[in-house]
């Protein structure tokens, strides 16, 4: 079981390979639909009210959004869902 400070440690890109690599292999789709539900805020967060905006609208921006969670910006506005998830789940 990894610590907060563990996780805190770790990039945006390896918490979320870790809390998604999880969900996937014990088929939490749960975890993957709120993701979904949190991309759109977390773009609007970073000040991308288009995107977010499109994201609502359209599922193919949001499953193109999904694909890019673990890059840039969005990945660092995603890291408390990911710690989160990771330390719920003991992971």
């Amino acid at each position: 079981m990894a610590t907060r400070e563990e996780l805190d440690a770790l990039t945006s890109k390896e918490l979320h390979d870790r809390a998604v690599g999880r969900a996937e292999r014990h088929l939490d789709v749960k975890f993957l639909y709120e993701l979904l539900q949190t991309l759109p805020v977390a773009e609007a967060s970073l000040g991308d009210t288009a995107r977010s905006t499109a994201d609502v609208s359209k599922l193919s921006a949001l499953l193109h959004d999904l694909h890019d969670a673990d890059e840039g910006g969005l990945a660092d506005a995603l890291r408390p869902f990911y710690i989160e998830y990771l330390l719920e789940h003991n992971a």
